[in-house]
């Protein structure tokens, strides 16, 4: 009789060690599976990411540059609607026919409608710089071009100067970014050149000047996020 009582419990105690190695593995293999679908998931965003660089700003980027001929090598007339602050602006077509028509294709697709300015410099070169959707300075349309076109040889950029935005010492890299010089400024040629520039505001600075600049930047720097952030809610052309 004692005999059966020590085997059952040996084979109760074998049971409940089974049940506690059983129901570990379980729950090992639970957390294995939760770590390796979050592993899966930043893999997929981080390809994604990597994909998007590539193709939008990185050398994988496809060849749908705008034709030169929507420039219509003339002056354009238009203007950027920053919601309070409206600056009327031309483009000369003539002297910059790559960068117009780009600009002009991009305005036609609505691609400007929403961004905003992203970077504010109030040393030296004195510049507010648009046109990335990103918001970072790291995005573009999906293409880049060049070379630069219509740059001063002094590197003298008067106030209201319109130009493009691009990558430092290459020409090859311009694509939705742009800046508006504020104020008189002369930015140094690097290897490429200096800054295509492709039309001026002819009204509306000053306004912009106390809405967005003024403020300074968000962080207090010299070259930074402006605190003010302008937002391009439209622009029109014709």
């Amino acid at each position: 009789m004692a005999t059966a009582e020590r085997s059952r419990r040996s084979q109760l105690r074998q049971f409940e060690a089974r049940q506690l190695l059983y129901a570990h593995v379980a729950k090992r293999r639970g957390r294995d599976q939760v770590l390796w679908s979050l592993g899966a998931v930043v893999a997929v965003v981080v390809s994604s990411l990597s994909l998007f660089a590539y193709t939008a700003v990185g050398p994988g980027a496809p060849a749908t540059v705008p034709d030169q001929a929507l420039s219509e090598n003339r002056t354009w007339s238009g203007q950027m609607d920053f919601g309070d602050v409206a600056l009327d602006i031309t483009l000369d077509g003539g002297a910059a026919p790559q960068a117009v028509a780009n600009f002009v294709s991009l305005i036609d697709d609505s691609f400007y409608e929403g961004l905003t300015c992203h970077r504010l410099t109030t040393e030296e070169f004195l510049v507010m710089q648009c046109g990335d959707p990103l918001g970072l300075g790291l995005g573009g349309p999906g293409y880049v071009f060049g070379p630069v076109e219509n740059d001063p040889a002094d590197g003298f950029y008067p106030a209201g100067t319109l130009a493009m935005a691009r990558a430092t010492d290459n020409g090859q890299t311009m694509g939705s970014q742009f800046f508006i010089v504020y104020e008189d400024s002369t930015i140094p040629n690097d290897a490429a050149g200096g800054y295509t520039v492709m039309g001026r505001i002819t009204s509306g600075l000053d306004q912009f000047i106390d809405a967005y600049v003024t403020p300074g930047t968000a962080d207090e720097s010299v070259d930074g996020p402006p605190l003010a952030t302008p937002v391009m809610e439209t622009i029109t052309i014709r």
